[in-house]
């Protein structure tokens, strides 16, 4: 199949998802191209690829992001394709647009619906068009304070002031009165445009005790889609996900069946290819309602690929290159439930303060098929200061979700990560949380469980737990 896909594709990223691009690539027989900055001039995942270009200092400003960089080394080694992993320029409608300008394929969706998603006001309306619900709130952006409060008095207070463009939390406020509104208005417009550029606001309904669910789709360019099935992903702090897992323990199959075909039916229709995700946040009620599409690979995609068998990172070459999806729905099949650990150096008992540093001790856990560690980092590495903290994601598959709780625990207890802090202690401990343990948790599950006050009480930071 090799022969039909292309000959060379640069990975325009680094770490856990440019090692775990790198594999993909090699197992189609697609030789690759890493690009990388200074600091990561000795990074494990380079070993992966077959060639290598420095395209700049350690900022991401002047190497991860720099454009006219990362274009001029696919040029200068002939790549026909480029895959932006996630972060940096994954969903930077500009450059997925230049790389068409160089000849370069984009392994992703359009500079349209790139821009089109990416313009969260936008993509609501456009989403309410394809016939998805979505959270009640403003058509459009608020130019004023007066704009947000005439709709907030519409839909009822509380409301959420959230930002157009980017997302991660920031230019975002929640409001419970008219009389908190012109404060949060500026401060959220402010706070958007240092972020992101733009001040632009729009207004939600603001929905507590909601749950995080998203479907992973798959397009190609010839009308032909299919979706994965769900993620939970309300284990969150500061709108940051934590644990990721499939399918949602509170949606049944029905329900699965029948949003998934109604967000692949929206996806076909406003002309998406390659992979998506389409998130919701479900209500006390049990309502969905679409809140975002996130046009790129998203980080917690193992967890689909673990009960459904499907490799995205090999469709969205295939799609890029011009082929057909391999599967169709009705071949799509869910085994069992998939738990995903996102491993951070990070000190959650002081603040989630970075740890960046050397690792002087490092194990994989064992386990067969039914553990997987994602991850670029090795014994001996240094983890440099300037980049997201994560360092890798850990795993599991088990019949149920039972067994795959358990055989997480058996995998936290056995992974080690010595001379850096990291996030494994908080995962033991929400794995012990009658909350999560019985699948009622909502996205306040951080705020509200408890776990973090007994972190420092448990288990120094920085050794591993044997």
């Amino acid at each position: 199949m090799a022969e039909r896909l292309f000959r060379r594709v640069l990975v325009a990223n680094r770490g856990e998802v440019a090692a775990r691009i790198l594999r993909a690539l090699r197992e189609l027989g697609v030789a690759s191209v890493a690009v990388h900055s200074e600091a990561d001039a000795s990074s494990p995942h380079l070993r992966l690829a077959d060639r290598t270009v420095c395209i700049g200092p350690s900022r991401s400003s002047e190497s991860y992001l720099d454009m006219d960089a990362i274009l001029q080394a696919a040029c200068q080694e002939e790549c026909q394709a480029l895959h932006p992993g996630f972060g940096f320029l994954a969903e930077n409608a500009l450059f997925a647009s230049l790389c068409g300008q160089h000849g370069v394929t984009f392994i992703g969706p359009s500079p349209r619906a790139i821009r089109l998603m990416g313009d969260k006001s936008l993509a609501k309306a456009t989403m309410r068009e394809a016939g998805l619900p979505v959270i009640p709130g403003s058509v459009g952006l608020v130019n004023s304070v007066d704009e947000a409060r005439e709709v907030a008095d519409r839909i009822g207070y509380p409301i959420l002031l959230k930002a157009t463009a980017g997302g991660g939390g920031k230019g975002m406020r929640a409001v419970e009165s008219a009389q908190e509104c012109k404060e949060a208005f500026f401060a959220a417009s402010n706070e958007a445009e240092k972020a992101f550029g733009c001040g632009g606001l729009y207004v939600e309904k603001l929905i507590r005790g909601g749950r995080h669910i998203e479907f992973q789709i798959l397009v190609d360019g010839y009308g032909n889609a299919v979706h994965l099935g769900e993620r939970e992903c309300s284990i969150q702090r500061n709108h940051q996900k934590l644990i990721e897992e499939a399918p949602s323990p509170v949606l049944t199959p029905e329900e699965r069946d029948r949003t998934g075909r109604l967000v692949a039916g929206a996806a076909t229709r406003l002309g998406y290819k390659n992979a998506g995700t389409i998130e919701f946040l479900r209500d006390p009620g049990g309502e969905l309602y679409f809140m975002e599409m996130n046009t790129r690979l998203q980080v917690e995609h193992p967890v689909t690929e673990m009960v459904t068998g499907v490799d995205i990172v090999k469709e969205q070459v295939r799609i890029a290159a011009g082929q057909r999806l391999s599967i169709r729905q009705e071949d799509v099949r869910f085994a069992g439930h998939a738990i995903e650990c996102r491993i951070n150096a990070e000190d959650p008992a002081r603040g989630f303060r970075p740890d960046p540093g050397t690792i002087v001790r490092f194990s994989a856990p064992g386990g067969g098929p039914d553990v997987r560690l994602d991850t670029h980092v090795e014994e001996g590495y240094t983890i440099p200061p300037f980049y997201d903290s994560m360092i890798g994601k850990l795993i599991v598959r088990g019949a149920s979700r039972e067994a795959a709780i358990a055989t997480m625990k058996v995998a936290l207890d056995a992974l080690v990560v010595e001379g850096v802090a990291t996030t494994v202690p908080l995962h033991r401990a929400i794995l012990r949380e009658a909350t999560f343990l019985s699948g009622s948790y909502d996205t306040r599950f951080l705020e509200t469980s408890g776990v973090l006050a007994g972190l420092e009480r448990r288990e120094p930071q920085g050794t591993a737990r044997r």
